[in-house]
């Protein structure tokens, strides 16, 4: 049976605020778990007004000690913004409060100019060499140690769309996710091939583990999973072109707006990133792209309008994976 994840961005669905969305997200992780998902992870995102995830390590403590057994992690922290010093010291902490259930999803997407300007003041350090001291700081390889100190060290998970991710993890000897969902060419196969064909055991990691994250729109029905698909092709269309509004649009909003011909092109490309239908639909084509990429796991990431929609589509996917609830 396929491990399946689920990666929350914390959508403010229209009509909400912030606040909720966060508590929608810990509902969502405790529903997770009951479900039997393997791993919970949250998003970094930055001046998008409609996603309340902008701090993973602090949303995942929370849900961390809102949940008991699936792993929390980030999908990912961005680290070209921080210091790797400061990354470690806060992992080393949720691990020491949840030993062995803790996931450190890394990326380098530099977001906004000005937004990487206010993160890091302008600090210039190369992303591998980031990656290097990390790595030494988790491991007390380093001659500066990161405190705490604790026995087990979180899983380290680098996040790519391309080969040269692909080759710095399999360097460095970290797990790859790949963004299925962001670039889902045939490129996406060679580029976890050559992943696996070069990975370099690490401290952190003997062997090499390869997650797929895919875009998920589970309903009951072909027909209502089209309906909540037309909402979250038109946040996409908000996001892609930097006039975000402050909230996720509804499914009625979206039917009301109907789209135009250009929209329609950018429509139809989107749809390529996504996989919609019922429950056994999505499972076919999940295990499908999974088989294809020689998938350890599928990550899931259910970005649809509605919390309600939301704990559905993932209780429905579980369910024709055959998950038995706890």
């Amino acid at each position: 049976m396929i491990a399946l994840n689920i990666l929350d961005y914390s959508p403010i669905d229209e009509g909400g605020t912030a606040r909720e969305a966060l508590l929608q997200t810990t509902e969502l992780a405790k529903f997770a778990e009951q479900l039997g998902y393997k791993r919970f992870w949250v998003s970094e995102h930055h001046k998008v007004m409609s996603v309340a995830g902008s701090s993973p390590e602090m949303l995942m403590m929370h849900l961390a000690a809102s949940t008991n057994s699936i792993r929390i992690g980030s999908g990912g922290v961005m680290l070209p913004h921080y210091s790797a010093y400061k990354v470690a010291e806060n992992f080393r902490v949720l691990e020491a409060l949840h030993p062995n259930r803790i996931d450190l999803g890394i990326g380098r997407s530099r977001s906004y100019l000005k937004v990487n300007q206010a993160l890091n003041g302008n600090k210039r350090i190369p992303y591998d060499q980031q990656i290097e001291d990390l790595q030494q700081y988790l491991t007390d390889a380093n001659e500066l140690i990161a405190t705490p100190v604790v026995e087990t060290a979180p899983e380290m998970w680098m996040l790519g769309t391309g080969g040269s991710s692909a080759e710095l993890a399999a360097a460095k000897g970290t797990a790859y996710a790949y963004a299925h969902f962001a670039r889902p060419a045939m490129s996406g196969v060679e580029v976890v091939d050559t992943y696996r064909k070069r990975f370099q055991p690490s401290k952190l990691l003997g062997k090499p583990k390869v997650i797929i994250a895919v875009f998920a729109v589970v309903a009951e029905t072909a027909e209502q999973a089209e309906e909540i698909a037309k909402a979250f092709d038109l946040w996409l269309l908000f996001v892609e072109s930097d006039i975000s509004p402050p909230y996720y649009p509804s499914i009625e909003t979206a039917a009301a707006r109907g789209f135009s011909a250009a929209e329609q092109e950018k429509v139809a490309k989107n749809r390529k990133r996504m996989i919609i239908g019922d429950a056994e639909t999505v499972k076919a084509e999940i295990e499908r792209i999974a088989e294809l990429y020689g998938a350890d796991e599928v990550t899931i990431i259910p970005n649809v309008s509605g919390a309600k929609n939301r704990m559905k589509g993932i209780e429905l996917l579980a369910e024709a994976f055959g998950y038995t609830a706890k």
